[in-house]
């Protein structure tokens, strides 16, 4: 891979990088040893803004092609070279359960976002989350992320996913066909775009929570306007969640 050398912070001039930096082609080589560690780049992109520009154009989307390779394939077979929201975000999106705090999105479920070590993204299961209508679209949902026991709640479980060629995706045009509303204090965890509401806009299928193993009006989720998908939704209990997956 042939990257442009850049020995000079060209972003600041109060940087205190004045004595220049390595060249990319150096740190590039150096992440490919640490199998591009995401907190060792994040680390990275608050030294300067050199850095940071870096980590956005180059590191994170290695991350993304190395963590999940045949969907990071899927999601640029359509001719671009790179994806809507930036490769930080979709790289956030992958290791990120967003959770829920201050109450903004998701009433009375209070659950700070974390870190998870690995999920599993599927296109089939994004199937499920689109009206008949739109299911042509493709997009990527992950595996609940389960906080068990939250008192009133009962189970909760987090979901996230991203829309390929979101901008001339179906749902995107039903939402502004439908003048749907942009939430308005609430932006995106991973590309801090304005969110749709996809229960507002009455887009959620009965198949969602099937897929998810849901109570039917216990789901919602919202769609950033660069494709991002975040939701949340309360599980059934385990048998109950198995005898909803057969009917499916």
């Amino acid at each position: 891979m042939i990257l442009t050398k850049q020995y000079r912070c060209i972003h600041s001039s109060s940087c205190q990088c004045t004595k220049g930096h390595l060249s990319e082609d150096v740190i590039f080589l150096v992440f490919q040893q640490l199998n591009w560690n995401p907190k060792l780049i994040a680390t990275l992109s608050c030294v300067c803004k050199w850095f940071d520009d870096l980590a956005k154009r180059v590191l994170w989307k290695e991350f993304c092609k190395t963590r999940a390779p045949k969907m990071m394939l899927d999601l640029q077979s359509s001719g671009s070279h790179s994806v809507d929201g930036n490769w930080r975000a979709l790289g956030k999106m992958l290791i990120y359960c967003s959770g829920c705090s201050g109450g903004r999105l998701f009433n009375n479920v209070q659950i700070p976002g974390h870190f998870v070590y690995r999920t599993r993204f599927s296109r089939t299961s994004g199937k499920s989350f689109l009206l008949p209508q739109c299911r042509t679209d493709i997009l990527y949902v992950s595996d609940p992320c389960e906080h068990l026991d939250q008192g009133d709640e009962g189970d909760v479980g987090f979901f996230r996913g991203v829309f390929k060629s979101f901008f001339v995706s179906k749902v995107r045009k039903m939402l502004i066909d439908r003048a749907a509303k942009l939430h308005p204090t609430a932006v995106c965890p991973y590309c801090k775009a304005k969110l749709w509401d996809m229960l507002q806009a009455k887009m959620i299928p009965q198949s969602a929570s099937c897929r998810l193993g849901a109570y039917e009006d216990c789901i919602e989720y919202y769609v950033c306007l660069n494709g991002h998908m975040l939701g949340v939704c309360t599980l059934l209990p385990l048998s109950d969640s198995e005898e909803a997956s057969e009917s499916e």
